[in-house]
C-alpha cells in the first residue's frame, strides 16, 4: 500500500497544499483496449462465475444462477458477431438504452469486441434527449431494455438522413431482440471478432458519456480505452481490501453512469461476482440472498437506513438507548479513526464495553440488512456528513468515500480501508495530480481524465494548464487528502460582500431524512435563507404519525414548487436548521427558510438522472417563493 503522505509534492502553506500527487501502482502495459480485461479473465479462470443473473420475472429472493466467464464471453461473441454482420463498422457509435442489468453487460462488451463506441443512455431519458445525444454522437444503431425505450430510440435514428441499422430489444421480441440480433452473425468465423476486436487501441474512444447536466446542456464526454484499462488495474491494486477474487456485489446504480461501469469492469477483470438490479427498491431484499462483500452507495442510501433503524428503535420504546448506540457508534469509530495514526491507542474501558452491548442490541443487526457479509461500503455521487460516515464504520460497516466525475472516468480521490477519514474524499487515486487553483477550484491531470468534450466549442474553458476543470471548491489538507465545498458556480455573494459555499450548510441540513435537497439562497441579499425541499415518501409517513394530522399536498407533475405552511411540520425542522447553523459563522447561517414540496422524479426536470438537484432550475421555478424570503425586509 502506497503511503500517500510521503509521495505528495506539493507546495504547503499553513496546513493546506497547493497540488498533491500519487504514483501509479500499475500500468497498462500490455493491454491492447478494455476488452482485454474480459480476455485474460477468460484465459485465466474460464470458469469461474462471474455473474449472478435470475429470469425475467423472478423474484429478488431467487432462483439466482451463475454465468461463467467462459459463458459470459461466449455470449458477448455471439453478440459482437451479429452488430458486426448487422453493418456496425469500426468506430461506430451505438447507443445502449436500459435500466440496469445482465443484458447491458453484455452489450457493452461486445460492442468494444465488434470494435464500437458505446453512447450510454439513462433509461429515464425523455425523448428530446434521446434524440439530441443521438444526433450529436451520430449513433448508426440502438440496443434498448424494453418496447418504450426502443420506440425512443426509433424516433431518434429515423430523423437521420444518415443510414442506420435499427434497435435491437433486450427483451424478447422475435425478430428484434438480442437472440436475433446475435443469429444475424451466427456464419461469421471467430477470427473475424479477434481482428476487429484488436483494432482499437489504448488511444481509441471507449465511449462518449453524456454529462448530467445540472448547470447547462449536456457535453459528450470522450472516454478512452486507456482512461478504462488504468482506473481498472490501479483501483483493484489500491483497494486490495475491497476488490479481491472470491468477492461479490450488487450493482443497482444506473449502468449508463460511468462509475457503475467502472465498478463493473474491476470486479469482471478481478474474478467478482456480480449481480443486478434495475429498482433501488429491490436491493435490501436481495441483500440477505446475494450476500455481498461490498457495495456502491450514494449518502441518501446509508441515510434512509439510519432514519430506518431510528423509527424502529422508537417504535418499540428504545428510542432513548438507540440514542446512546449511535453516540458510541460515531465515539468508537472515532477512535479506529486515531488508530490508524497510532496503532497503541486504546479506548477507555466503559467506550469498549457499550460498544460490546450495542453491538450485540444493534449494530449486528444492520450488518445483518446488509446481508452479514460486507467488508466495506463505498460512497460517492454526493457529500458524506462526517458523523454519517462514523455510524456506519462504528457499526461494522467501514464507509471509504470517494470523489469523482464522468470526466475523470469516475474516482479521482478516494479514502484508502486502511486510512478512512470521515469528512474527507481522500487523497488521489494512482496516476493522479490534483490541484488546488488560486480560487479554491478542484483541478485534475492524469490517466483517468478524459480526452475532451467530443464538440471541441466544450473544450474552450475545460482544461488550464493542462488541468481539467472540475468546477467544484475544494482544499487539500497537510497529508494530501481533498475536501469539498461545492460547486463554484453555485458560491452565493450577499450584499455585503460575504462569498458563501452553500454546499457545507446544505450537506449538514440534508442529514434529516424528511429533507430531500437544501438550497441555500441570497444572492445580493442581506442575509442568507434557505429552500428545503421535502422528501415525499418520508413526509407520508411523518403525516401518518400520531398529532401529525396536517394534509400534505400532492406534488404537481409538471416539477412546480409547492411551499407548505404546516406549523408542526416547520416546529419540526426548525430543530435540524438551528442544529445545522450552529456549527457554521452567522454570515454562513440561513436566518430563514421555507417548505416545499415538488415532484422528485426526473420527468419534472428538477433532477438529472442521477438524482443530483439541477440548481438553476430550482431557482427559477421557486423564485416566488425565495422573493417571499425577503419580502418587507
Amino acid at each position: 500500500m502506497v503511503d500517500h503522505s510521503k509521495t505528495a509534492s506539493a507546495t504547503q502553506s499553513l496546513n493546506t497544499l497547493a497540488e498533491v500527487s500519487t504514483p501509479m501502482l500499475t500500468t497498462s502495459h500490455g493491454y491492447r483496449n478494455a476488452s482485454d480485461l474480459l480476455a485474460l479473465r477468460v484465459s485465466q479462470a474460464p470458469s469461474q462465475v462471474a455473474f449472478e443473473v435470475r429470469d425475467s420475472g423472478a423474484p429478488v429472493s431467487g432462483p439466482w444462477r451463475g454465468v461463467t466467464t467462459a459463458e459470459f464471453d461466449t455470449q458477448v461473441r455471439a453478440l459482437a458477431k451479429g452488430l458486426i454482420a448487422t453493418g456496425v463498422t469500426p468506430g461506430a457509435a451505438v447507443a445502449i438504452m436500459s435500466a440496469t442489468n445482465y443484458e447491458w453487460a453484455v452489450a457493452e462488451m461486445a460492442c468494444w469486441y465488434a470494435g464500437a463506441v458505446i453512447v450510454p443512455l439513462y433509461d429515464t431519458a425523455a425523448a428530446a434527449q434521446v434524440d439530441a445525444i443521438v444526433d450529436d454522437a451520430h449513433v448508426v444503431l440502438g440496443l434498448a431494455g424494453d418496447a418504450e425505450q426502443a420506440a425512443k430510440l426509433r424516433h431518434a435514428l429515423s430523423g437521420r438522413a444518415r443510414t442506420t441499422l435499427g434497435v435491437w430489444l433486450m427483451t424478447a421480441d422475435p425478430g428484434h431482440d438480442l437472440d436475433a440480433l446475435a443469429d444475424a452473425g451466427r456464419d461469421l468465423a471467430e477470427e473475424v471478432v479477434d481482428e476487429r476486436r484488436g483494432l482499437a487501441d489504448l488511444d481509441s474512444v471507449a465511449t462518449i458519456v453524456y454529462t448530467s447536466g445540472t448547470t447547462g446542456a449536456p457535453k459528450g464526454a470522450l472516454l478512452t480505452h486507456r482512461n478504462f484499462v488504468h482506473q481498472v488495474l490501479n483501483v483493484a491494486a489500491a483497494y486490495r481490501e475491497v476488490i479481491y477474487e472470491g468477492g461479490s456485489t450488487i450493482i443497482f446504480l444506473p449502468l449508463a453512469h460511468v462509475l457503475a461501469r467502472g465498478l463493473q469492469l474491476v470486479c469482471l477483470a478481478n474474478g467478482m461476482r456480480i449481480a443486478h438490479l434495475s429498482s433501488p427498491k429491490d436491493v435490501v431484499p436481495a441483500l440477505g440472498v446475494l450476500r455481498p462483500t461490498f457495495l456502491v452507495v450514494v449518502p441518501r442510501v446509508l441515510q434512509k437506513v439510519l432514519a430506518a433503524a431510528t423509527a424502529s428503535a422508537q417504535r418499540k420504546g428504545l428510542g432513548r438507548v438507540w440514542r446512546s448506540a449511535q453516540r458510541t457508534a460515531i465515539a468508537w469509530a472515532t477512535h479506529l479513526e486515531h488508530l490508524q495514526d497510532d496503532p497503541t491507542a486504546r479506548p477507555s474501558r466503559g467506550l469498549a464495553l457499550r460498544h460490546r452491548l450495542y453491538d450485540r442490541l444493534f449494530f449486528a443487526r444492520v450488518r445483518t440488512l446488509f446481508g452479514g457479509r460486507v467488508d466495506y461500503l463505498l460512497s460517492g455521487a454526493a457529500a458524506l456528513e462526517a458523523d454519517l460516515c462514523r455510524f456506519f464504520w462504528g457499526a461494522g460497516l467501514p464507509v471509504v468515500e470517494g470523489y469523482g466525475l464522468t470526466e475523470t472516468t469516475a474516482p479521482l480521490t478516494g479514502n484508502l480501508p486502511t486510512d478512512i477519514r470521515p469528512g474527507s474524499v481522500g487523497v488521489p487515486l494512482p496516476g493522479t495530480t490534483v490541484r488546488i487553483s488560486a480560487d479554491g477550484e478542484v483541478l485534475a491531470r492524469g490517466a483517468g481524465v478524459f480526452a475532451g468534450y467530443y464538440r471541441a466549442g466544450d473544450n474552450t474553458d475545460a482544461f488550464v494548464d493542462g488541468f481539467f476543470r472540475t468546477g467544484d471548491l475544494g482544499e487539500l489538507d497537510d497529508r494530501g487528502r481533498l475536501r469539498l465545498f461545492g460547486r463554484c458556480k453555485d458560491v452565493v455573494v450577499t450584499s455585503g460582500g460575504k462569498t458563501v459555499a452553500p454546499g457545507p450548510w446544505e450537506n449538514w441540513v440534508e442529514q434529516d431524512p424528511l429533507i430531500a435537497h437544501a438550497v441555500l439562497v441570497g444572492e445580493a441579499q442581506p442575509y442568507l435563507s434557505a429552500v428545503l425541499l421535502l422528501d415525499p415518501e418520508e413526509l407520508h409517513t411523518w403525516a401518518q404519525h400520531p398529532g401529525n394530522s396536517d394534509k400534505v399536498p400532492v406534488p404537481a407533475p409538471d416539477g412546480s414548487i409547492i411551499e407548505l405552511t404546516s406549523a408542526r411540520l416547520r416546529a419540526r425542522l426548525e430543530a435540524t436548521v438551528r442544529a445545522a447553523n450552529a456549527h457554521f459563522s452567522r454570515a454562513e447561517q440561513a436566518q430563514r427558510f421555507v417548505l416545499a414540496v415538488a415532484d422528485l422524479s426526473e420527468a419534472s426536470g428538477l433532477l438529472t438522472p442521477t438524482m443530483k438537484l439541477k440548481r438553476g432550475e430550482l431557482l427559477a421555478r421557486a423564485k416566488a417563493v425565495i422573493d417571499g424570503l425577503y419580502a418587507g425586509r
